[in-house]
């Protein structure tokens, strides 16, 4: 890091076991229709809690039970799917002569995958060759199922679709917006890695001030039409503020009102994302159809909140929700921001953490004139000054939400061998 005399840093993958069940491998699946025909219980939840994930909200999923002999049943009178899921317990050769029989319904292009309850290697090349698209051994969890599908309608020789990082204030005022582009500004500079800010906060957003940039279009054209965006029209719309960095302005004028549509927002963040391998969005504090279904549609939430009741409640309230709705990903990350403010009665950290159930992923102390200083000059904090005490903690909050880890190497001094000595003589 710039201006740090003590250490180098390096960043490198976290384990995979780190990243909380491996929802990195599990991408978003487009807009297909998917049948299932299940034997189990146990079968028919995983695909049930695969259904409500927020990667399959733009799948059709349906749920039958009644297993192989049920879909050549239901397909001999009804078109097929894009994509097929039965699961059987039948024997072998049984389960190939019911596969023989599927196959004589199944229209061209449609898909399928075989759950069963033997790791059988014969019965795998067997099903291969009959042109199946996976086998699955059961049991297996709502994310195998998704992983599953996933490898099936996403290139795996293709980029990966870039990540979603929304910031919310559980207040107005508790400097998510501030957080938010520090943050994008690091991902961008640490990692070398191509980021866009979206800016949802229409007439209000701060990202051009804090950028120092003036654009004339951005984020509002975009949405007005959705249906043409594109990669070309994205490159016209996006204002680059560094070699990595670009943001998606918001058009901060009062001479129109700003109803935005859900499915419009899931558009712009969708191509956004097909582009760069970090969207992040800053998200005002209002509560909507299209702000709800953002968060919920993230890949990462942050929350940022001041230390007193109000926040504690609505963080609590955002919270709650979130976790409620997102079972198959990592719970949302707290920043406690503007900490030890001057003669203001504050809730501790441990309070916080303990009221909400998660430890805060930063705590971030009051500093007015670093950050004043800082968005006054148009500029990020460790941009203003590598040595501010948040500088550090903005690559802690980037490298975490990347899934990264920083690994500082110490240098050794100049008199390290001379004090080994010393030691030896001791």
């Amino acid at each position: 890091m710039a201006g740090h005399d003590v250490a180098e840093y390096d960043y490198d993958e976290v384990p995979a076991e780190n990243i909380g069940q491996g929802n990195d491998r599990a991408r978003p699946i487009p807009r297909i229709s998917i049948q299932c025909f299940c034997e189990t219980p146990q079968m028919a939840e995983a695909l049930q809690q695969a259904a409500e994930d927020r990667r399959l909200t733009k799948a059709h999923v349906s749920i039958h039970m009644g297993g192989i002999s049920a879909a050549v049943a239901h397909y001999q009178e009804s078109p097929t799917p894009n994509l097929i899921i039965v699961e059987s317990r039948l024997p072998r050769h049984q389960l190939l002569g019911e596969l023989d029989r599927l196959a004589e319904c199944c229209d061209a292009g449609t898909k399928v995958i075989v759950a069963g309850h033997t790791n059988d290697v014969i019965l795998y090349r067997e099903l291969l060759k009959r042109g199946v698209s996976e086998y699955l051994i059961v049991p297996t969890t709502p994310l195998g199922v998704m992983e599953s599908i996933s490898n099936l309608y996403n290139d795996p020789d293709s980029d990966p679709v870039g990540h979603v990082m929304s910031f919310i204030g559980a207040k107005g005022g508790v400097g998510s917006s501030t957080i938010c582009h520090n943050v994008a500004w690091t991902l961008s500079e640490a990692l070398s890695s191509n980021v866009i800010i979206a800016d949802l906060d229409l007439a209000f957003g701060t990202t051009g001030l804090d950028f120092n940039q003036d654009p004339v279009q951005g984020i509002a054209e975009a949405l007005a039409s959705p249906e043409r965006l594109d990669e070309v029209l994205l490159d016209r719309l996006l204002t680059k503020c560094s070699e990595k960095l670009s943001i998606f302005a918001a058009p901060v004028v009062l001479d129109r009102e700003y109803d935005l549509s859900a499915d419009a927002c899931d558009m712009v963040l969708d191509v956004a994302r097909q582009n760069v391998p970090h969207v992040i969005v800053d998200l005002p504090h209002l509560w909507t159809a299209w702000s709800k279904r953002t968060l919920l549609q993230s890949d990462e939430v942050v929350i940022t909140a001041m230390p007193d009741l109000a926040n504690l409640r609505n963080a609590k309230n955002v919270l709650d929700l979130l976790k409620g709705s997102r079972k198959n990903d990592n719970p949302p990350h707290l920043v406690l921001n503007m900490m030890g403010m001057p003669k203001r009665p504050e809730i501790s950290v441990r309070e916080f953490e303990q009221a909400l159930g998660i430890d805060a992923l930063a705590v971030i102390e009051f500093d007015a004139e670093s950050f004043g200083q800082a968005s006054n000059n148009g500029q990020m904090i460790e941009e203003m000054n590598a040595k501010a005490k948040a500088a550090p903690i903005f690559r802690d909050i980037a490298m975490a939400l990347a899934h990264r880890k920083e690994v500082r190497v110490e240098k050794k001094s100049g008199l390290a061998p001379f004090l080994e000595k010393l030691k030896l003589k001791r």
